[in-house]
């Protein structure tokens, strides 16, 4: 199994933002969402066996997507409900890839290699918001979607 680390809250701190919270949180989100558009048609094309593996990371980014969105909010932003063009293509390489071969634990590759990305905007927006109230809150969300990577099987 491969194991991801969780930077501490000092670590993190140490870095310094790259962006303005506005843009870090906006990423974040539609990284979330996208996210979900991808595990949603993986869900839908799933093998049995692999079905509450991808549930399990559809259901933990839509609660992201949404506990990201209320932040945004407070912050006077209007959050993207559909993603990025990613969310589109996330789609598309599902069906795609279900057409030639089963949606099963062999692609916990490629879905440990987006989660990188996921895991990046966290770490993003966490150096962004440093000492706002928010940020223990995506040190939790960053934790969960970690642990669950920890616990999906590992890849071939």
């Amino acid at each position: 199994m491969q194991t991801i680390t969780t930077p501490t809250p000092e670590e993190v701190r140490d870095d310094q933002p790259t962006e303005t919270v506005e843009d870090a949180l906006v990423s974040l989100h539609r990284r979330s969402v996208d996210n979900v558009a991808g595990f949603a048609a993986m869900v839908s094309r799933a093998e049995p066996g692999f079905l509450v593996v991808a549930q399990r990371f559809q259901d933990l980014h839509q609660r992201h997507a949404d506990s990201v969105a209320q932040m945004l909010q407070v912050r006077g932003l209007q959050p993207d409900a559909d993603g990025s063009f990613m969310a589109t293509v996330n789609r598309v390489v599902v069906s795609l890839r279900s057409l030639f071969d089963d949606i099963n634990a062999d692609v916990m590759h490629q879905i440990r290699r987006g989660e990188e990305w996921t895991l990046d905007a966290f770490d993003s927006a966490i150096a962004a918001l440093r000492d706002a109230p928010e940020v223990a809150s995506l040190h939790e969300m960053r934790a969960e979607l970690t642990e669950l990577l920890a616990k999906s099987p590992a890849p071939d």
